[in-house]
């Protein structure tokens, strides 16, 4: 629509905002509950962290932990909707 700017509040640097509801960090495994409340899937090594070190089986899963404010990022995959990057709060800034 015209008119319509972007919300930069609701979208700080062109992320989703979340929360990590659920990591089982062994697995490398997790879920991500979204501002509205969807719960979304994500699995290592099929999302990036960004702020992560290049290379390793997990890049970056040192970096988050169950309960963070996190920003994402979603794609489509064969099993569904699923979480693609996740911007850790301390990288935003």
């Amino acid at each position: 629509m015209v008119g319509d700017d972007f919300d930069s509040e609701r979208f700080p640097g062109n992320f989703y905002q979340g929360m990590i509801l659920k990591f089982d960090r062994a697995r490398g495994r997790g879920v991500v509950r979204s501002h509205s409340g969807k719960e979304i899937p994500f699995e290592f090594p099929f999302v990036s962290v960004t702020g992560a070190r290049i290379g390793g089986t997990m890049p970056g899963i040192e970096l988050i932990r169950e309960g963070d404010i996190i920003g994402f990022d979603v794609g489509w995959t064969s099993k569904g909707l699923r979480v693609t990057t996740i911007r850790p709060r301390d990288a935003s800034s």
